[in-house]
C-alpha cells in the first residue's frame, strides 16, 4: 500500500476529534475515479435487492441495507486497508483489529425519519452506568453528494461517551441537538456506532447510497455482519488485510452464499 497522506500530527489532530465528539471527517480523501467505480457497480445491486428483499424494510420505509460482494470494484485495499483511516483506527481501538462489514445504507423517496439510536448494545448491559472506550467503529463514505434534501445522517456529538439514557435526557432538555452531516463523495467519515444519531428523510428522486466498512476491537466477533470472501479474492490479500479479516468466512464463490441478509437488530 502507498504512504497515507497525512502527517503523524495530522492523524492525532483527527484521532482528538473523534475521541471528543464521536467521529472525525476527512475530506476529500478518496480517489474520485474509484468512487465512480464503486458507484456504477452499485447501482444494480440496490434493484436487484429490493426486487428480491423489497418487502423487509427492518431499517425504515424506503430505506435499504445492502451487502457489498467482496469482489471488484469493492474488494479494493484502497479503501479497506486505506493508511490514514488504519492510522486511526489503531489509535483509537487499538492493534490487530479486525474488519468485519462491508455494506451500504440507502434511503429513496418516502424513507422517514429514524428513531434515534446507537447501534451497538452495552457490552455490559448489567451494569448500567458503566461507559466502555470505543470498541466499534464505522467507516462511512456516500456514494453521491449528501444534501438537505436527499437524507443526511444526524448526529448528538460526543454521545458516544454517555448512556442512552443520559444522552437521551440531554438531547430532550436541549442541552446538545443532532445535527446533520453533510459529505461529498470522496470524504470519509470514522464514528463510534454508539454515538446518538438516525437516518432522515430523503425527499430526493435519486438513492442516497451510504457505504460502511466495519472495524471492530481484536476481540469482538459479529458474525451477522461478517464479510463472505471467495478464495481467490483471499489469496490476494496481503499478510496485514488476511490478519484483519480473519473472522470472516473464506468461501469458494459467492455463487455458494444464499442466504439472505441477517443483520437484522440494528438500533439499540
Amino acid at each position: 500500500m502507498s504512504e497515507g497522506k497525512y502527517s503523524e500530527k495530522e492523524i492525532e489532530s483527527f484521532t482528538e476529534d473523534f475521541h471528543r465528539d464521536g467521529f472525525c471527517v476527512l475530506r476529500g480523501h478518496l480517489s474520485p475515479a474509484k468512487m465512480a467505480g464503486w458507484i456504477e457497480a452499485f447501482k444494480p445491486l440496490l434493484e436487484d435487492h429490493i426486487e428480491r428483499e423489497g418487502t423487509m424494510q427492518n431499517r425504515g420505509s424506503a430505506r435499504y441495507y445492502v451487502t457489498l460482494p467482496f469482489i471488484a470494484p469493492f474488494a479494493d485495499p484502497s479503501f479497506y486497508e486505506d493508511e490514514d483511516v488504519l492510522a486511526i483506527v489503531e489509535n483509537i481501538v487499538g492493534a490487530d483489529f479486525v474488519c468485519c462489514q462491508l455494506a451500504s445504507d440507502t434511503p429513496l423517496l418516502g424513507s422517514d425519519f429514524q428513531p434515534i439510536h446507537s447501534d451497538a448494545a452495552p457490552l455490559f448491559p448489567e451494569i448500567p452506568d458503566l461507559v466502555t472506550p470505543s470498541f466499534q467503529l464505522a467507516i462511512n463514505f456516500p456514494l453521491v453528494d449528501v444534501t438537505d434534501e436527499n437524507g443526511p445522517f444526524e448526529v448528538a456529538r460526543g454521545t458516544h461517551t454517555l448512556t442512552k439514557a443520559e444522552g437521551m435526557r440531554r438531547l430532550e432538555a436541549g442541552e446538545i441537538e443532532l445535527e446533520p452531516v453533510k459529505l461529498n463523495v470522496g470524504d470519509v467519515m470514522i464514528r463510534d456506532v454508539r454515538g446518538l444519531h438516525r437516518g432522515t428523510p430523503n425527499k430526493s428522486e435519486t438513492p442516497r447510497p451510504m457505504c460502511v466498512i466495519g472495524y471492530s476491537r481484536k476481540w469482538q466477533r459479529r458474525p451477522e455482519v461478517s464479510i463472505d470472501i471467495p478464495r481467490a479474492e483471499w489469496e490476494k490479500l496481503s499478510e496485514r488485510a488476511q490478519k484483519m479479516m480473519r473472522f470472516n468466512p473464506v468461501i469458494e464463490s459467492l455463487e455458494d452464499k444464499k442466504e439472505p441478509e441477517v443483520y437484522q437488530a440494528f438500533a439499540y
